[in-house]
């Protein structure tokens, strides 16, 4: 794991003093302060989830328009097409449109493209189907804003179109009856922010004429598509994604109903981050494996026993993405072993045979989070086509990378942070050639270095219940309004105990006398840069833990980094070991302190030797040492550590450096029992300890 930078925020002291004299609790005044919130009036308005905010929908251009063109079509009978996307956002924004215009007596269908065959948006295929079919008012929502093609072509066919979306627009509007898009150059609507099932839900509020009603109906479906697109919690997001959390509790959809016992959480609390990691990837993994008709189905269905059904369906899909994702990405992190060179790459570009390409952008971000690097994947099939989707890191802008490659590019689209591609299968080395230069020269390793935004430093005596308990006036958090981040310097490592087989670790930290208890998910033991007695600093989440009836303070952290005290320490052992390279004088002390023995050499050997695969081993670069000398029990101090890596450099067993804050170490092949007894490391060493 790559090694963050950490971006503390300084909260004004007057103003969390302000803030506490208006009843704000200090971890709460600290949080608004650090994020430019120093008053009353400020605090309430942006933690405000009053229904007065809401806008007026007609504010939106076109939206006059869009219910006349609907409206017209209901008064004549004729048949009503809702076009979908096949992620969270537009199966939500599908099935809210789509129940509204039954319960209003609409002969209404919904269209939602295959993934796998069919890819993003629309297409001239589905617009001549659906005219076969009877359409003749076609209603898109979360597409359709950059579809000029087909839409002309929809309705040279005779079919009215009222798009609904928001995502950016070109500079000019496809030819439709009515273009509703919060993101329109010429729309003055106040928020922009709308996720494409806020856009359609705003399109119910006009036809209705009543927002309460429809907010008290659809705020569940229309809060899950909200946060599953990560769009900012805040403004109307915040009221609606308030409002749809509560109703999620007792939900009158029997299909969401399902989906949370199924999942587990029908009995328990549910936030915002019950939506983006229990229910989002369960309705994804339906898009991502070719079948979003079945999460379509589940939240427009009135039967229980279908959507019992359904909602085991989708848990069962889920668990077919994890495995195709598991198989990629243990494929994936092989072939990374060999050749990945961590001082030199700046982007990741892989191709794999049968990848399945629903899947690999999941792949994607969780090698980009390993690596802290762009990284981009390519399916071939069987045809020599590859389809490939990128992730990139804040600082290399991965569509202007591809746009740098759209020669040898069949079709490419995203934004910054997130791309598609097609490419022939003979242009891949090729594209991965080209990406890496253009990484190389529009990008430094510091560039790429990920930032831990921080909101504060705490004391010991301000994590308590009851003020972890009044940081619940933030919720609910998301994009725009995160999840508080705190941290805490110089805290000493008591225990450390690894949880699930070593994917998570449990640790006990003292600061002031005070004992926290703390988990770090994802991170076992090998990813820990210190260990048992040291100081490191932390940055977390602070929870209120429940277990067998029992209550207690937990701290989650985000990040756990050795304290200046230990770097202090270790300095002055580089120093010397510095000196003794350069050829400087030591004293036999200085000498003593770097020089190992035989029981030192063996533990060093062994700890690298059997923690390296296909022969490479990367370890956070203050971290070896002191692993080495609590696993031995012995003291081998990071200078000295160096030296060892010096003897078997110098004979030929290894090679090391670093990067990015991580030592890396390549095992050579040898035959043989390894020999290091011509060391000449050690015996200029041994001459001047004397």
């Amino acid at each position: 794991m790559k090694t963050k930078r950490w971006v503390v925020a300084a909260p004004e002291r007057e103003q969390v003093d302000t803030l506490m004299q208006d009843g704000y609790a200090p971890l709460t005044a600290a949080v608004l302060a650090a994020r430019g919130i120093g008053t009353a009036r400020a605090a309430a308005s942006y933690l405000s989830s009053d229904r007065a905010g809401l806008y007026d929908p007609f504010l939106l251009t076109d939206m006059d328009k869009a219910v006349a063109a609907i409206r017209g079509a209901m008064a004549r009978g004729e048949r009503i097409v809702v076009y979908g996307d096949y992620d969270v956002d537009g199966i939500t924004a599908t099935c809210t449109l789509v129940d509204y215009l039954r319960s209003k007596g609409a002969d209404c269908a919904y269209y939602i493209p295959n993934r796998l065959r069919e890819g993003y948006g629309l297409t001239r295929t589905a617009m001549e189907q659906l005219y076969e079919e009877g359409t003749r008012l076609l209603i898109t929502v979360d597409s359709g804003i950059t579809a000029d093609e087909e839409i002309a072509a929809a309705r040279d066919l005779g079919i009215q179109v009222v798009i609904t979306d928001h995502h950016e627009c070109h500079d000019s509007l496809p030819a439709a009856d009515a273009v509703v898009d919060c993101k329109r150059p010429d729309c003055s609507y106040p928020f922009a922010s709308l996720a494409g099932v806020g856009v359609a839900f705003k399109l119910i509020c006009a036809l209705e004429g009543d927002t309460d009603a429809m907010l008290d109906r659809y705020a569940d479906l229309v809060a899950l598509g909200t946060v599953a697109d990560v769009m900012p919690i805040v403004s109307e997001n915040r009221i609606i994604v308030s409002a749809g959390l509560d109703k999620m509790s007792c939900t009158g959809n029997i299909g969401l109903e399902m989906l949370l016992r199924e999942a587990g959480m029908k009995q328990r609390r549910l936030t915002s981050s019950t939506i983006s990691f229990v229910l989002a990837p369960r309705i994804n993994a339906a898009g991502r494996m070719g079948h979003a008709d079945l999460a379509a189905e589940l939240f427009l269905t009135k039967d229980p026993v279908r959507a019992q059904e359904l909602a085991a369906a989708l848990c069962e899909q889920n668990k077919l993405r994890q495995q195709e994702e598991n198989t990629i990405l243990e494929q994936a992190l092989a072939r990374l072993r060999r050749e990945y060179r961590p001082a030199e790459d700046k982007i990741i570009v892989l191709a794999g045979k049968g990848w399945h390409h629903g899947v690999i952008g999941i792949v994607c971000s969780r090698l980009c989070d390993r690596y802290g690097c762009p990284v981009v994947l390519i399916s071939l099939d069987e045809n020599g086509v590859g389809k490939g989707s990128g992730r990139s890191v804040k600082g290399f802008n991965l569509f202007e990378a591809l746009s740098s490659c759209s020669d040898l590019l069949e079709r490419y689209g995203g934004h910054e942070l997130a791309a598609g591609l097609t490419v022939s299968a003979e242009h891949v080395e090729e594209l991965r050639a080209r990406l890496r230069d253009y990484a190389e020269q529009h990008v430094t390793m510091a560039d790429l270095m990920p930032q831990l935004p921080i909101d504060c430093m705490v004391q010991p005596n301000w994590i308590s219940m009851q003020n972890i308990s009044a940081l619940s006036v933030l919720e609910p958090y998301g994009m725009g309004n995160p999840e508080p981040v705190f941290c805490m310097k110089d805290m000493t490592v008591e225990e450390i105990t690894p949880i699930s087989s070593d994917r998570h670790v449990r640790l006990t930290l003292i600061k002031d006398g005070i004992r926290f208890s703390a988990m770090w998910f994802g991170t076992g033991m090998g990813g820990l840069g210190f260990v048992e007695g040291n100081q490191v600093d932390a940055a977390f989440h602070l929870e209120i833990n429940e277990f067998r009836g029992r209550r207690s303070v937990q701290l989650t952290l985000n990040d756990a980094q050795l304290s200046e005290c230990e770097h202090l320490a270790d300095q002055k052992l580089l120093n010397i070991y510095n000196t003794y390279m350069a050829d400087g004088p030591l004293t036999a002390r200085e000498a003593r302190i770097l020089l190992p023995d035989r029981g030192d050499l063996v533990a060093v050997w062994r700890h690298i030797t059997c923690r390296a695969e296909d022969g490479r081993f990367s370890v956070p670069d203050g971290a070896l040492s002191r692993r080495v000398s609590w696993e031995s029990r012995r003291e081998i101090n990071i200078g000295k550590l160096f030296v060892c890596l010096d003897v078997f450099s110098e004979s030929g067993l290894i090679s090391y450096h670093f990067k990015e804050g991580m030592l890396n170490i390549l095992l050579k092949p040898y035959k043989g029992k390894a020999d290091i007894s011509g060391s000449v490391v050690l015996a200029t060493l041994q001459s001047m300890a004397g």
